[in-house]
């Protein structure tokens, strides 16, 4: 007998065969979402689509909690409005998508063209983000003192011409929320961006169940046209980071490019200090390569569509009927109960007809956190058999019907902590202080020539903030810095590639 054969696995190539092939298959297989007619957009299938709507309604809430309400500003942006913020319309100018006419007309030749006649008297770009367009409404909207804060979030769609893409990672389409907020103050302002990523925070550890470096972009790294940009940094099951959120601090360049100005308290004129900050269908991505295992995706019951899944097992027509009612009967009981957002649980009775074995495997690689099994002899035993996403496919348990009922809640809990608990011990055991360049070198090289993708993972090292370094190790080894912590317990040192003072360590990394 062969010992070594690994185990088969629902997922083919497995994780630590081919980490990015394995995404995409594992994105298929749980139909998130698949490459659509549009080169570099995507279709995003109803299971995926439901995770988003989780994530957006649960995120909307906090955001709404903060003060903040939604509106909603044009897709369109004409190029002049870029040109006002000269770093910024560099920043995006490579990735712009741009409408020049507004018909089309049929050519005896070459089929639909645009209409020559219809050319715009000025172009306008398909929005990559709405900072400028925003601008245009706030300066119109601030003429006092007394209109400050203005605190708007809107949820919609950008548009940034890729060339590489990756399904929700990185697409040319992807939704998002973004928020736009003015303030009086630079104070209230740098507040505020501290704020929005404190509730990204929560939200990506509490609800996505991620632990995440939280921090300071480097000049280099950060939003075109910010003073301050801070973002959170994830790290996924191939030990590199996923950016899992920003927050930025723009000061007042925005507010003098789009005019947003308002009289002072002591009746001078003023520009506003401003900010923005987002989210995107990119953390849909994040929490498979965080929580993915070899059989596909596994999901934080939080966020998962239908957290429980009812399996019926009938192999005999005479006893179907009675399984069915009571599967029924149990999801109607478990829909009565609430988990942590106090919202009451969501389950589905798959009553399709196809195997069980088939509409098992099919749940196990979209990653339900519960599946419930009931068959003819739990009906007599007044039980269920439960299945955790979070355990091994094949490990089950048999529960009577009344304590699964009332202990539903808390397993789900259970699961949602042994996920974020995994995540973390995983992120920790591959994070480590370095204090020399030939240990950094180390770290990131590939120890096998056929898997570059194997490496170390995050490095905790020191650096003299000079960005010319920082270029350096990013063409060499392709690793950037994420981001510089902002807690309050600095530890100066050396950098290790000058051996120049340096103020604290910063997290270094290989990204996405």
């Amino acid at each position: 007998m062969d010992t070594s054969a690994k185990t088969r696995t629902a997922i083919s190539p497995r994780r630590d065969e081919d980490f990015p092939e394995w995404y995409q298959q594992v994105v298929r297989a749980a139909e998130l979402a698949e490459p659509s007619e549009v080169r570099g957009c995507m279709v995003i299938r109803p299971w995926g689509y439901g995770i988003w709507e989780n994530m957006q309604r649960q995120l909307d809430a906090m955001i709404r909690a903060t003060g903040h309400r939604n509106a909603y500003f044009p897709l369109f942006i004409p190029l002049s409005y870029f040109a006002r913020e000269a770093e910024h319309v560099e920043g995006f100018a490579k990735e712009c998508a741009v409408v020049t006419h507004y018909r089309l007309k049929t050519d005896e030749e070459a089929g639909l063209i645009p209409d020559p006649e219809s050319k715009l008297s000025e172009p306008l770009v398909v929005r990559p983000t709405s900072e400028t367009i925003i601008g245009a409404s706030y300066a119109k909207w601030v003429q006092s003192y007394r209109d400050l804060p203005i605190l708007i979030n809107q949820w919609c769609n950008i548009v940034r011409w890729e060339m590489r893409t990756r399904l929700f990672l990185r697409t040319t389409e992807f939704l998002w929320q973004e928020g736009h907020t003015v303030h009086e103050t630079e104070a209230e302002a740098r507040e505020e961006t501290r704020r929005m990523l404190g509730v990204y925070e929560m939200f990506v550890r509490d609800h996505c169940a991620i632990p995440v470096f939280a921090g300071l972009k480097s000049d280099s790294e950060k939003f075109p046209g910010a003073v301050e940009t801070m973002a959170l940094e994830a790290m996924v099951q191939d030990r590199k980071a996923i950016q899992a959120g920003t927050s930025h601090f723009l000061g007042q360049n925005f507010a003098r490019a789009s005019g947003i100005q308002f009289q002072t308290r002591e009746g001078k004129q003023e520009f506003g200090w401003t900010t923005s900050w987002g989210m995107t269908t990119r953390m849909v991505g994040t929490v498979v390569m965080a929580h993915g295992d070899d059989d596909g995706v596994i999901l934080p019951p939080r966020i998962a569509p239908t957290p429980i899944v009812i399996l019926p097992i009938t192999t005999k027509e005479e006893t179907s009927a009675k399984v069915l009612e009571a599967c029924d009967r149990l999801a109607a009981e478990l829909r009565t109960r609430k988990f942590l957002d106090d919202v009451p649980i969501q389950v589905e009775v798959d009553r399709r007809d196809l195997g069980g074995g088939v509409k098992n495997w099919e749940w196990i690689k979209k990653g339900v956190p519960l599946r419930v099994e009931i068959g003819p002899r739990d009906l007599e035993k007044n039980s269920v058999m439960v299945s955790r996403r979070d355990q091994p496919v094949k490990t089950k348990e048999s529960i009577p019907v009344d304590e699964f009922v009332a202990r539903a809640p808390e397993i789900l809990g259970s699961i949602q902590k042994s996920l974020y608990a995994r995540a973390k011990e995983f992120r920790d055991a591959n994070t480590r202080p370095i204090d020399s360049k030939e240990e950094f070198y180390d770290f990131f090289t590939a120890k096998n020539a056929s898997k570059p993708e194997i490496h170390g993972g995050f490095a905790l090292a020191h650096w003299n903030g000079s960005r010319e370094v920082e270029e350096q190790i990013k063409n060499e080894l392709k690793v950037t810095i994420r981001v510089v912590p902002m807690d309050d317990s600095p530890e100066p040192g050396k950098c290790v590639f000058t051996g120049e003072p340096s103020a604290r360590r910063v997290v270094w990394a290989k990204s996405y």
